[in-house]
């Protein structure tokens, strides 16, 4: 009789958007972008068991995370089960630390933990091709994480990657800050069309000066002395606009005298670029102090 594999621990990194302009509507409803992805080192924990019948459940340490077929590391499951066939039964449990909801990647950064995951688990030997083709299936974040860059541009919805190998020795500290609202992408990009829509000031503040070239040059070159102007977010006058909490955390980090900061994604959550990593600790503290409700992490690229 056949043993079954042992648990199996990975490891889930969230990500940050250095730049994200949106470009234009598709007609699938997606639109097409320009972003830079930074693999960051805020990790969740994804655990793999064997379950003796053939079905998938999810465990979860937040209660935010949805644990039905809606949730994305059951959704890369299925996937792989209906491809190829498989009859195997399998629990995951999530163990949250990446914030729900807040720009970061979380869970398409778990469904791409989990199609990885599974390739070993399953013993598929399915090729990186292959798995990168499903990952766009389950979301447009998604093949980034699967990828396994550090730095990388995303272009048509976000799932078309190109590595940014120039980057992989650079290092950069962050201090992030994520106010507890959870934050719906699919309303970010429907006020987005809206706004868009009507032209004017609105429009200009969706649109930047300096494209993904400029940012992606001034880091391999400059590491952290690239201009805070580089930094740009189609996204982010929109969230700002229906969620205040994020122009408060912007001004809470201009106010300790940050300068290279950003929402990232659809938001909420907020992030500064830091000289080092102490001058990220020493931020983090002042602002712990004074926004306790406030999820606050010190970060570096992964």
């Amino acid at each position: 009789m056949k043993r079954p594999p042992p648990p199996l621990l990975l490891e889930s990194s969230a990500k940050i958007n250095l730049y994200l302009q949106v470009l234009n509507k598709r007609k699938d409803n997606f639109h097409d972008l320009s972003t830079l992805f930074c693999r960051i080192d805020l990790k969740d924990a994804i655990i793999l068991r064997e379950r003796k019948d053939n079905l998938i459940k999810i465990k979860c340490s937040s209660p935010q995370v949805p644990k039905d077929k809606s949730n994305l590391c059951y959704a890369a499951a299925a996937l792989l089960k209906q491809k190829l066939k498989l009859s195997f039964g399998l629990e995951i449990e999530i163990k949250k630390r990446i914030p729900v909801g807040a720009g970061l990647g979380g869970g398409s950064s778990n469904a791409a933990s989990t199609l990885l995951g599974l390739n070993r688990f399953w013993d598929l030997d399915l090729p990186q091709t292959k798995l990168m083709k499903l990952a766009a299936e389950l979301g447009s974040d998604v093949p980034f994480f699967v990828s396994g860059e550090k730095f990388a541009l995303g272009s048509g919805r976000g799932d078309k990657i190109k590595p940014l190998a120039s980057l992989n020795k650079l290092k950069l500290w962050f201090i992030l800050v994520c106010p507890k609202i959870k934050v719906s992408t699919p309303l970010i990009y429907r006020k987005f069309d809206t706004y868009a829509s009507t032209g004017g000031a609105f429009s200009r503040l969706t649109r930047p000066n300096h494209d993904v070239k400029i940012l992606s040059s001034e880091l391999s070159k400059s590491s952290f002395r690239f201009k805070p102007e580089y930094l740009f977010n189609s996204l982010e006058p929109v969230t700002t606009r229906i969620y205040p909490a994020v122009d408060q955390v912007k001004k809470a980090l201009y106010g300790i005298g940050l300068e290279k900061l950003m929402m990232s994604g659809s938001g909420p959550a907020v992030f500064a670029v830091c000289g080092s990593a102490r001058e990220a600790r020493k931020a983090s503290a002042i602002l712990r102090k004074k926004h306790k409700s406030w999820q606050i992490f010190v970060s570096s690229n992964a």
